[in-house]
């Protein structure tokens, strides 16, 4: 793939125009003597005009990268040009006082941020997107590659595709194509078996379809249709700007039924985030605590976009937690046998962890099966469907 005139000829109007360009590791400078090129690997000095011409031609990957991120894509600063940079490991071109993604000077990588791999050099990158370089954001596949040579595409121009990663190895004739960002939109507001998902990014996304042939815009709106505000915060944490509500600030700020918010205690808060934020429940990465002071003990999850506050359908369960730890606990005495006892706790469990589907009709002996809870609801409860149990705190 060589570099087109045109993206030489932008080139070096760039250059007379601002004296030198420096971008992944390539720059050209003019300077007394003539112009000055330089890549990770090699250096001249002193060319002519003509001279430079002849030495970028080897380097097409350099100018047609430089062209694309500098004319195509543009937007120095944004999160859609840091999230497009992600999506095929270049250096994150991120200033930040917590996270730092990437030496400004040597590319090397110091960051912490779970979403971060070591950059790719541009000749490493054009390599990978020869062949099209996969990420994963959440429950989406995204793959990155060079445009075919054609016409109208300038060379090093970038498309986009995206899927389920459970269909990552799913043959395209297979599923369902779309090129509408817009399509997401309904894609993502039902799971397999058309139940409709309050949460967006609960890892209940159905598979079977396929965005192909997206730019870089249509690519960052699907995937915020997808998963709306997750790039945003995403950049906003990489460059240490994001603004975190934590539960107690929350708490505090609600009005009307949700009023009681505040009244859950602190260990009700920390069996909610148990319940409902962590990696089973939702892709996000919780970073809102207890209180800015005082961290929760659960684990938030190691999702590569953040939480910054508890959302509504948080906001909307705790108001019921709340009510419920407001009442007084009570003794009750009932009988069970020991392989009852431990039914009733695989019946929870087998709720909590959503999987009471798998569970055979004809695996008796699972305690969550179907057939052994009816028979423990016929053995231990009376007509009117309450458990035979007596109270002894009376």
């Amino acid at each position: 793939m060589t570099a087109t005139p045109a993206s030489v000829e932008a080139l070096l109007e760039a250059v007379d125009d601002d004296g030198a360009v420096a971008f992944d590791g390539f720059r050209v400078e003019r300077a007394a003597d003539g112009y000055a090129l330089e890549t990770p690997d090699e250096e001249w000095t002193g060319l002519a005009a003509d001279d430079l011409a002849d030495a970028l031609e080897p380097l097409s990957d350099y100018v047609t990268n430089w062209r694309y991120w500098q004319r195509s894509v543009s937007g120095e600063g944004t999160a859609r040009r840091a999230f497009l940079r992600w999506c095929e490991r270049a250096p994150l071109e991120v200033e930040t006082d917590r996270k730092t993604t990437a030496d400004e000077t040597t590319d090397e990588p110091v960051a912490t941020h779970p979403s971060i791999d070591a950059p790719l050099s541009v000749p490493e990158r054009y390599d990978a997107l020869r062949d099209g370089l996969d990420r994963e954001w959440g429950q989406l596949c995204l793959t990155a590659r060079l445009v075919d040579d054609a016409d109208d595409d300038p060379v090093g121009e970038r498309v986009y595709d995206l899927w389920h990663v459970d269909d990552a190895d799913s043959d395209l004739a297979d599923l369902e194509v779309y090129d509408d960002p817009r399509d997401a939109r309904e894609i993502a507001t039902y799971d397999e078996d058309g139940r409709y998902r309050p949460l967006k990014t609960a890892p209940t996304l159905p598979s079977g379809w396929a965005f192909t042939g997206l730019s870089g815009g249509e690519l960052v709106e699907t995937v915020e249709f997808f998963y709306p505000a997750t790039v945003a915060n995403w950049h906003r944490e990489l460059q240490g700007t994001l603004d975190v509500d934590h539960w107690t600030e929350t708490a505090e700020r609600q009005t009307g039924i949700y009023d009681v918010l505040d009244e859950l205690p602190r260990e009700g808060v920390e069996w909610m985030a148990e319940a409902c934020c962590v990696d089973s429940q939702c892709l996000r990465r919780r970073e809102w605590e207890f209180d800015e002071d005082d961290e929760l003990d659960v684990d938030g999850g190691d999702g590569p976009f953040p939480c910054r506050e508890p959302c509504s359908l948080v906001v909307a369960a705790a108001r019921k937690w709340t009510i419920l730890e407001s009442e007084q606990e009570r003794t009750y005495e009932l009988e069970l046998t020991a392989s009852e006892y431990n039914q009733l706790a695989a019946l929870i469990d087998a709720v909590a962890e959503g999987r009471t589907d798998e569970i055979r009709e004809a695996d008796v002996n699972d305690g969550a099966n179907r057939y052994r809870a009816r028979y423990l609801r016929a053995k231990r409860f009376d007509e009117e469907g309450n458990l035979e149990a007596r109270r002894v705190d009376d």
